[in-house]
This record gives C-alpha cells, sequence and structure tokens, in this order.
C-alpha cells in the first residue's frame, strides 16, 4: 500500500506541484487549503505524512500541530515555512513535527525529508516489535538485539531457562551478562520468586563466605546478629554469581560442596541447611586457562560449565547498534526530559564504525553523555566524545569498508521479518500487521532478502 500524504497548504499552486512530484513517486495525496480544512479531512483520509504550512488563515500551522498529533498519533508530521529561523524549528519539533523545511525548496528536499521520516517510522515499528516479542518474555528488562549472533543467544537462553541446570554466561566486560541472567530468571519456573546477584570481585575475600553462606550470631568479631546468606535469601529462586572466576580458591571448595549437596552451613552453625536454588554463573575470564593455570578448579569449572551461553561483543554484532542508539535514546529522553527525538546519520556511523571495547555499557554511558550535552533535538557529532568521532586507522577502515548504516538496517529489518514469520508460523498477512507494513510491502521484501518460509 503507498503512503499517503495530506499537504496542507493556502497556495493552491504550491499544492498542486507538490502533489504532482509526490505522485509521480508513488505516494497517494490529499489536499487542504488551511488548518479546519485539514482537520475535517484527517478521518477519511487517514495520512501517513502531514506536510503542513506554517502561516496560514485561521489556524496557523504551528496551532494545528498538536491537533494532528492527537487526532492521528502515528503519522509524521512535517512543517513548511517561508519564514524561517532556528528558534521556529525548535518549537515546531516541541510541537510534534519531525522535521521542517525552509521555502523555497527543491523537490528534492522534500522527497528527502519523507523518505528519512519513513526510515525512522521503519526503525521504530522495528524496535516495537522486537519489545513487544522481548517484553512478552522478560518483562521489564528490555534486550534489544537484531543480529544473528544474539537472537542466536536469545533462543538459547530460552530453551534453557526451562531447566534448573547451571548456564555459565562468558564474554567481555560489558556484554548485558546479568540481563541475560535476568532473563533466563524471568522465563523460568522460578520467576515468581527472588532473583538475587552478587558481584564475586566486588567483595573482600574476608567477608564472601559470610556474604554467600551467612553467619550465626558471634561466629566472628562483629557478627552481633546472624546472617542468612545469598543462597538461603535465593532459596526457591536464582542465585546469579557475577566474575565467578574472581572467587578464592577456598570459597571455590565450598561453593562446589553447595552444588552438589544442594545444602549450605552458615559460618558457626553445626548443621547444614537445604536449599533449593538455581545457580547462573558469569565471568569475563577464560576459565579454561584459569583451569590450566591452577587458579581455578577444574572440578568446579564443569560443575558450573553445564550449559555454557557465549555473549559476543558488541564490535562483532555492529547490526545491533541503531536498535541500541533507538532504546538508550528512548531511555534517556525520559530519564533526563531532553526532547532529543533522534541522531544525525554521520554521528551513527560513527558510532556503527567504532570498536566498543567497553561493549553496551560503554555506548549507553556515550549515549547518556550526549544526551546531557545535547542543545537541540537531534545528537550529532559534537555530542559525541573524541575517541569516537576521531577513530583510528583500523577503525576508518571498517567505516569505509562493507559496515554501513544502510547494510546494519538491512540486516536489522530481514532478521525482524524472519522473527515476525516465525511467530505468525509462516502467515503472512499476520506478520505484515506485526511489522506494521502492508502484505505486497512484505512479500516485497522477502523476495528482495530472499528469505525461505
Amino acid at each position: 500500500m503507498p503512503q499517503r500524504i495530506l499537504i496542507v497548504d493556502d497556495d493552491e499552486a504550491l499544492r498542486e506541484s507538490l502533489a504532482l512530484v509526490l505522485g509521480a513517486e508513488g505516494y497517494e495525496t490529499s489536499l487542504a487549503r488551511d488548518g479546519a480544512d485539514a482537520l475535517a479531512r484527517i478521518e477519511d483520509t487517514m495520512p501517513d505524512i502531514v506536510l503542513c504550512d506554517l502561516r496560514m488563515p485561521g489556524i496557523d500551522g504551528l496551532a494545528l500541530l498538536p491537533e494532528l498529533a492527537r487526532r492521528r498519533p502515528d503519522a509524521t508530521l512535517i512543517l513548511m515555512s517561508a519564514y524561517g529561523t532556528e528558534e521556529l524549528a525548535l518549537e515546531a519539533m516541541r510541537r510534534g513535527a519531525y522535521d521542517y523545511l525552509a521555502k523555497p525548496f527543491q523537490p528534492a528536499e522534500v522527497l528527502l525529508a519523507i523518505r528519512k521520516a519513513q526510515e525512522r517510522e521503519r526503525m521504530r515499528r522495528k524496535s516495537e516489535l522486537l519489545a513487544r516479542d522481548v517484553d512478552r518474555v522478560i518483562g521489564e528488562r528490555p534486550i534489544v538485539a537484531a543480529s544473528p549472533s544474539m537472537i542466536e543467544v536469545l533462543e538459547l537462553i530460552e530453551r534453557a531457562a526451562e531447566y534448573k541446570a547451571t548456564v555459565l554466561l562468558t564474554g567481555e566486560s560489558g556484554t548485558g551478562k546479568e540481563v541475560l541472567a535476568r532473563a533466563i530468571h524471568a522465563q523460568s519456573p522460578r520467576r515468581s520468586e527472588s532473583f538475587v546477584a552478587v558481584n564475586c570481585g566486588a567483595i573482600p575475600e574476608t567477608l564472601l563466605e559470610s556474604e554467600l553462606f551467612g553467619h550465626a550470631k558471634g561466629a566472628f568479631t562483629g557478627a552481633d546478629r546472624a546472617r542468612r546468606g545469598l543462597f538461603l535469601e535465593a532459596d526457591g529462586g536464582t542465585l546469579f554469581l557475577d566474575e565467578v572466576g574472581e572467587l578464592p580458591f577456598p570459597l571455590q571448595v565450598k561453593l562446589l560442596r553447595v552444588l552438589q549437596e544442594e545444602e549450605v552451613r552458615p559460618l558457626g552453625e553445626s548443621k547444614s541447611r537445604q536449599v533449593n536454588v538455581r545457580v547462573i554463573a558469569a565471568t569475563a575470564r577464560q576459565l579454561e586457562s584459569e583451569v590450566a593455570g591452577g587458579r581455578f578448579r577444574e572440578d568446579l569449572f564443569y560443575r558450573l560449565n553445564v550449559l555454557r551461553v557465549e555473549v559476543p561483543p558488541l564490535r562483532e554484532r555492529r547490526e545491533d547498534i541503531p536498535l541500541l542508539v533507538d532504546h538508550f535514546l528512548a531511555l534517556f529522553r525520559d530519564a533526563l526530559a531532553k526532547p532529543v527525538r533522534g541522531i544525525h546519520d554521520d554521528a551513527l556511523q560513527r558510532l556503527c564504525a567504532y570498536r566498543w571495547p567497553g561493549n553496551v555499557r560503554e555506548l549507553e554511558n556515550v549515549i547518556e553523555r550526549a544526551m546531557i550535552l545535547a542543545r537541540g533535538d537531534q545528537l550529532s557529532l559534537r555530542e559525541l566524545p573524541a575517541n569516537v568521532v576521531h577513530l583510528e586507522a583500523g577503525e576508518a577502515d571498517v567505516a569505509a569498508g562493507d559496515l554501513s548504516l544502510r547494510k546494519a538496517r538491512r540486516a536489522a529489518e530481514s532478521e525482524m521479518i524472519r522473527r515476525a514469520l516465525r511467530e505468525t508460523g509462516g502467515n503472512r498477512t499476520h506478520a505484515a500487521k506485526l511489522l506494521g507494513i502492508s502484505h505486497r510491502a512484505l512479500l516485497y521484501k522477502v523476495k528482495e532478502y530472499e528469505l525461505r518460509e
């Protein structure tokens, strides 16, 4: 189905000329001579995009924008004016406009603005589809991913969630291992019980045993009251041992005993207590090397390594970066109350080309910093850190090579179509509805990407 565009302008010649240009490009157009006429037509025309003049008799463009947004919230609004200033453009954005065109403009400028708006809407719908899919599974902690490697990870943890077997999450720092651990718990039969997390490298060795297994009152100096310990806190639920490779060797023996016997003995107590805990461990270390070096017990490694999930670094799943950027923009737009609606293509290209040694956590920090510094409604290169903007030679080659914003988005789009078809059992009509596109457009995309049933 072609996109429907409502053109609102009191200049009849401009209305007609825009209708000819857009009609030649395959768009369906309807015309309104002023704000009141536009409001009268919007219910019948149901436009996807509204091109609206600023100065018109009666209801002007700025006054019309919020009413259009209320009556047709899914439509993209683009303002046109011969009296453009930066302040006016910002005010238009605040009132709901996506873009601003200064008259006189060339037909190519209008087409570019419309295509940019369509691309943004496609990405929004894909993100919503992903969010629906993931939110149904893991609740309040969305995992934003469309790359084949991360889809494989998500499918693996979904299968693992059903069983009590220990899971070992491996991967670089910042890849989101705790988020995945929470996803496993949220999909498991234990979802209504506690999820307890502990960073084994953040607690002093002298306190870690008491933290994990608990202690009786008076068990040691300063133990003025009894403590249950995290294993007992997680009884019936899930215990997440982050950075398990940092566990001191003596505690590795005690952890192994708990995993084998399913019981803990708090410090200072003479009797053990039964516990029913599903353990998920994570590490950024290569535990095989730690075992070979005598720093990690081999028997504990095999006990933890029942179901192993390797989380790829962000540089190996660059297709996810545009979706992650959109996710963090929405997150910090609400948290910081900043009217930032998007990011310029050149800035997004830099983000896609950067190697991200700190992975998703580093990307999140970069977007939060950029949102704080932002002065307009779009993030630009000037808000990005110098190390991201000024790529080193190897990274510049990536930016100039096969990696491109278009390629990343094509990969994300094809993966979303695959997931929609899987979710609907191959029913293309229902899949098109999930994706927010027409059935004809889906058939075209299936052919374009050479997707199989």
